[in-house]
């Protein structure tokens, strides 16, 4: 055991070089959390620096930071607010995630690395750093809508970590793998959960709240603390990491409702263990491995990047945030953090991963997190580049298919239609389920299988892989049948069909909608199941049938944006008029004041997003501008589906249409999108 001097001069050392580093990074506007692993690496046993301190102790000390960091992740999320965010950053983080562990998974592989690891590298592929996005909006001074939603989908996020650490636990401790096996050790960890959580919802936030009402601090921040550590060395108890029991613990000390008021009297204590963590981190850090590894960390690195951009980007625009929204999120998360360190440590100390995955896992992060302020920084001019260069269908679409998603979100189908988008999906759950249940039962009964038949080893298992493809295919038809089935019930509720004998004039924006929502449910239901049966197939063909589904949606969807972009020419025309109509009668609203859509066009073309009229007087600083020169639709998502001017109208214009004083602009887009393109054509002119 450590002697006292040893201990405290090993703090001393630890929290000294830490000290410096971080007033260095500072100063260089760099997160903090980089200062801390370069002190690490400075004390650590790896450089020739004569300032080197007792790994052992700052490893001891380091499983304090992960405990409080953990509790602190769990004192931010609670029941009511995943209900809150679960629908839009529930859908963006299983497609995030999904992809992101398969990318790992597969590069690991490429590179000889056992199956196990690989897994695990994917885990640590899977989640963004919630600690350095939000060090970084807030040195960026970012809220809003973004902020918003990229915590939400952390949140989410957060919580699937738990599940992914919680699952490589019950998988890296199952005996040889047998099913039967990874079923009781999966059983065991779904009920210690649930009882740990039934018990703690009974008897922690009534507790917490009887403490808070003694009005001591310190005995607040004692009883936090305990109630952490305590839960954490139950869940060590039951074979489970201490990382998990603290996130529990930190979730149900939240469901009191004082959450927020704990983490603020806890903060100081948790920065200083948090510290000691993440140096403890950077003394892992091993030139020699690093170097050795240098391919897989560039490419990893590589990865991280572009593709937590394209799938957070991804998931975020089929739950309806628009292009300008979606982007900006996604670059805001292309990077890997604290949950990349605990996973690869808890692979380490599991035994099932070799300890070069610690120090590849460190610099990776190392590498996404420099560059994170500067993709936050660029993500705004991004997302107008984006816009400006799409083909003129996809900004149509773009712009309507938030509208499309705002009004399914407002309306609520009645009870029989309700019942069957409930029905349609389960039944894809369901599905999903047992295609993933075939393939890993499959696979893990390889071997029984094969000396059960005592026939060539070859044979036995081209045999298997033909009964199991035989079994499951039927299943995987049924996934597309069913998602073609809930993405047309979801689009009758947002887009009604007319009175029957009468022309549905929302068939066009009704087809669009329908295939961008098949195709989100295929996401949903098989990026997961990609992932989840990769690590049992010596190939990727559920990733091709995902991809070749993928191709052929993708192929109708923009036959069916040819056609949602006559659609909407035809409802211009019918616009204008409309609008003429309404410019001949009592003078139409300023920009900045509210403005109802006529409730003809509404009804003559539900599919437009029920455009908005505005009108630009004299002082507005769009005034004589183009529309590409303002960049409305890349800054705000509205787009301007006509403009009247005088006696004559512009359908669809160009992004080179010049504004002049008192035009009228039809406006369309969400109800967001919609008041922040009034709010910029308002503006008044600079002095």
């Amino acid at each position: 055991m450590a002697s006292a001097h040893a201990f405290l001069l090993a703090l001393t050392i630890v929290l000294g070089t830490a000290a410096v580093t971080t007033v260095l990074f500072q100063w260089l506007r760099q997160p903090v959390v980089l200062g801390y692993i370069l002190a690490g690496v400075l004390v650590g046993p790896h450089v020739p620096v004569p300032i080197v301190a007792d790994p052992a102790i700052v490893q001891t000390l380091s499983e304090l930071g992960v405990i409080l960091l953990m509790f602190s992740i769990g004192l931010e999320f609670n029941l009511g607010k995943l209900v809150e965010v679960g629908p839009t950053a529930g859908v963006t983080a299983i497609i995030q995630c999904s992809i992101m562990t398969w990318l790992g998974f597969v590069v690991g592989r490429a590179f000889g690395w056992t199956w196990l690891e690989s897994l695990f590298c994917g885990a640590c592929l899977a989640i963004s750093s919630t600690t350095i996005i939000v060090k970084a909006f807030d040195e960026a001074g970012i809220g809003g809508r973004q902020r918003q939603l990229v915590l939400g989908i952390l949140i989410v996020e957060d919580l699937i970590a738990i599940l992914l650490m919680a699952s490589l636990t019950a998988l890296a401790s199952g005996s040889g793998l047998s099913a039967s096996d990874l079923a009781v050790v999966l059983g065991r960890l779904a009920a210690f959960l649930a009882g740990l959580v039934v018990v703690g919802l009974l008897v922690v936030p009534r507790t917490v709240r009887a403490i808070l009402r003694l009005g001591r601090a310190e005995t607040v921040v004692i009883f936090a603390i305990s109630l952490s550590f305590g839960v954490a060395l139950l869940a060590q108890a039951f074979g489970y990491s201490v990382a998990l029991g603290a996130f529990i613990a930190g979730s149900l000390v939240a469901e009191s409702g004082h959450g927020a008021e704990i983490e603020h009297r806890i903060e100081p204590v948790r920065d200083l263990f948090a510290a000691i963590f993440f140096v403890s981190v950077g003394m892992m850090l091993e030139p020699g491995l690093i170097v050795t590894h240098g391919g897989a960390i560039a490419l990893l690195s590589v990865v991280v990047i572009f593709g937590q951009m394209a799938s957070v980007t991804l998931g975020a625009f089929l739950v309806g945030n628009g292009t300008r929204g979606s982007i900006q999120a996604g670059m805001s998360m292309a990077q890997i953090g604290e949950f990349a360190f605990i996973i690869a440590g808890l692979g380490v100390s599991l035994g099932a991963t070799r300890d070069f995955l610690y120090p590849v896992a460190v610099t990776v992060s190392a590498i996404t997190t420099l560059t994170t302020p500067w993709l936050i920084r660029a993500s705004g001019p991004v997302a107008s580049l984006v816009d400006r260069k799409l083909p003129r269908r996809l900004q149509t679409f773009a712009t309507l298919y938030g509208s499309w998603i705002e009004r399914l979100g407002r309306r609520r189908p009645d009870g029989t239609s309700r019942s069957k988008i409930r029905s349609l999906a389960r039944r894809t759950v369901v599905d999903a389920a047992i295609v993933a249940a075939i393939v890993i039962g499959a696979a893990v009964e390889r071997q029984r299988f094969v000396d059960w038949l005592g026939l060539d080893e070859r044979l036995a298992k081209a045999i298997l892989v033909a009964v199991a493809a035989a079994v499951a295919s039927p299943f995987v038809l049924g996934l597309v049948r069913l998602s073609r089935r809930l993405g047309t019930a979801l689009a009758q509720a947002a887009l009604p069909a007319g009175e029957d004998g009468k022309v549905d004039l929302s068939a066009a924006p009704r087809r669009a909608l329908v295939l961008t929502l098949q195709l989100e449910i295929m996401l949903l239901a098989g990026l997961p199941l990609v992932a989840l049966t990769q690590p049992f197939l010596p190939s990727v063909p559920l990733a091709v049938i995902l991809l070749v589904g993928v191709i052929i949606l993708g192929m109708a969807f923009w036959r069916s944006a040819a056609g949602l972009q006559g659609h909407v020419r035809a409802g211009a025309e019918v616009l204008v008029e409309s609008l003429r109509s309404h410019a001949r009668g009592p003078a139409p609203e300023a920009a900045s004041a509210p403005a109802d859509p006529p409730d003809p066009l509404q009804a003559l073309f539900p599919g437009l997003g029920a455009p908005v009229p505005v009108h630009l007087d004299d002082e507005s600083a769009a005034v004589g501008r183009t529309l590409a020169e303002i960049d409305l639709r890349g800054l705000t998502g509205a787009t301007v589906l006509a403009i009247i001017r005088g006696d004559e109208g512009v359908t669809v214009p160009t992004a080179r249409e010049r504004l002049r004083a008192g035009d009228v602009l039809a406006l369309a887009g969400s109800d967001e999108a919609v008041a922040a393109a009034r709010t910029l054509l308002a503006a008044a002119k600079p002095a």
